[in-house]
């Protein structure tokens, strides 16, 4: 089916199965009922369902008749029994999660005993959307030029950028945030019935898993967290351990990676060599650059494909290859873009912008943005959280997750994992009572169970689908990184994948 059939026929499904409950009692949202169809008639999609329940815009104010649409996704077990219910999220903030239930089908000791629900959250995806009218300023200056000329057009972009989002998000990007969300999931937990659920949330879907089990710690049973955020502390610590961890990761596993297969990508035969050799093409890009047909490439540009290829081993060889590319040490094959929807980009920003209140002002960011770089050239420049130091935060005050009163919950973390490093996923673990982790050593992979490590997916599926619980923390293996063409897609990137397919 072609792109703009399904999407068409999303439509319908979603207009169809959207059941308004009364405006006039909060109450009323739970008696709502989700009317689920087939998501798409693609093969290999059959045993996906669709659906979509109403919420209120504001939770603190759900009587004045305002509501939004959460779009749900769903797997059975093909003998309709199901023992327990999985409540999925891929992270981001913002990640589209409607296709992520399709992973769990090669993992049937948990696919054929639960539900397990994919949602797209308030704000992305086929939910009521926010927006940055498609403006975005990553990548669009060379934050280690340090000019004055340069600092006014990174930080008046990020200016620009919170009020893009604002803007153009009107009142719906106020209610973006972590507490109206963790709100829908478990209106959605009483629409289906189920006095209790289990949460499987990766990255920022840790921060998601761990408020909702603040907000409502008697709905959560099994809570596995995996790949974990500092989610007792706030976004902005979350996000300054970035160019740590994509750093950590760039020189201790890629790089030298590339340098033992030299003979494939001819970018030096020690990792200070390759880091050497992506240095120099990326000031000959700021020289000139180079124009390939998927797209031109500037010194961000690698920067950002290099970052992209950190979060999973089975990608170091393509991104090894591009970087050989534009070193010239590579022929250029022909190749296609991928390209990703401006609703999770301005999902990212409200949350994390709305959630917590950015302490910093523009001298701030510079002083950040040169320390970090000196320690962490690949990342260590780049602040994804500017746009907060100029956001006008709505009065949102977090409930501080501490674990107390919540189900014991499963963390799992690999020990070079690069957009949430080990050090922020040890403090969460330390702050969040009850928790075990489950550390993956010698690893750097985002995202472990559903893919290739047994001992994780083993502890997982113990945990959730035999209800034990670990007496305390414990570790597994990492797997080995793989030869040169090995490719292999972990359970993020499989959703990611699926979703392009169906034209999300």
């Amino acid at each position: 089916m072609h792109r703009n059939q399904i999407a068409a026929a999303l439509a319908v499904v979603t207009a169809t199965s959207l059941l308004i409950a009364p405006p006039a009692q909060a109450s009323g949202f739970a008696t709502q009922q989700i009317a689920w169809q087939q998501c798409s008639s693609e093969p290999g999609f059959e045993r996906l369902q669709c659906g979509s329940f109403t919420a209120p815009m504001d939770w603190n104010n759900p009587r004045n008749g305002k509501t939004v649409t959460i779009a749900v996704s769903r797997t059975v077990p093909l003998n309709g029994k199901a023992k327990t219910a999985v409540f999925t999220n891929p992270g981001g903030p913002g990640g589209e999660g409607r296709t992520l239930p399709l992973v769990y089908l090669d993992r049937p000791k948990l696919s054929e005993n639960a539900e397990i629900y994919g949602i797209d959250v308030r704000g992305t995806g086929a939910s009521s959307n926010v927006t940055c009218g498609g403006y975005d300023t990553l990548g669009s200056a060379d934050p280690r030029d340090r000019s004055r000329a340069n600092l006014d057009l990174i930080y008046g972009g990020m200016e620009l950028q919170a009020k893009f989002c604002q803007t153009k998000s009107g009142e719906f990007g106020k209610y973006v945030t972590t507490e109206q969300t963790v709100k829908d999931l478990d209106l959605l937990r009483q629409v289906l019935g189920r006095k209790k659920v289990d949460w499987l949330g990766y990255s920022g879907g840790s921060w998601m898993g761990a408020y909702y089990a603040t907000y409502f710690p008697k709905t959560l049973d099994k809570i596995v967290l995996d790949s974990n955020t500092e989610f007792t502390g706030t976004w902005q610590s979350v996000f300054g351990d970035f160019g740590l961890g994509f750093e950590r990761r760039f020189r201790v596993d890629f790089a030298p990676w590339v340098a033992k297969h030299d003979n494939v990508f001819h970018l030096g035969k020690t990792g200070e060599e390759v880091r050497q050799a992506y240095e120099r093409t990326r000031a000959k890009l700021a020289e000139q650059p180079v124009t390939l047909p998927e797209g031109t490439y500037y010194p961000v540009t690698l920067d950002l494909v290099l970052v992209q290829g950190q979060y999973s081993k089975y990608a170091f060889d393509s991104t090894a290859r591009k970087l050989a590319e534009l070193a010239g040490t590579l022929p250029t094959p022909l190749t296609a873009q991928a390209s990703y929807p401006d609703a999770q980009t301005a999902t990212l920003h409200s949350i994390v912008c709305n959630d917590n209140k950015f302490r910093g002002d523009r001298k701030f960011l510079e002083r950040d943005a040169v320390q970090d770089g000196a320690k962490w050239p690949l990342l260590g420049y780049y602040q994804i959280m500017g746009p907060c130091a100029y956001w006008n935060r709505p009065d949102v005050n977090l409930k501080q997750p501490n674990g107390i009163g919540v189900a014991p919950s499963l963390m799992v973390q690999s020990e070079r994992d690069a957009p949430t490093p080990i050090e922020g996923a040890k403090r969460a673990h330390a702050g969040f009572a009850g928790s075990r982790m489950l550390t993956v050593k010698d690893e750097g992979d985002h995202g472990i169970y559903g893919f290739d490590n047994a001992c994780v997916n083993n502890v997982v599926e113990r945990y959730l689908v035999d209800r034990v619980t670990p007496s305390g923390d414990l570790s597994c293996p990492g797997v080995p990184l793989p030869e040169p063409g090995q490719q292999q897609a972990g359970p993020l990137e499989q959703a990611r994948d699926l979703a392009v397919r169906l034209g999300w």
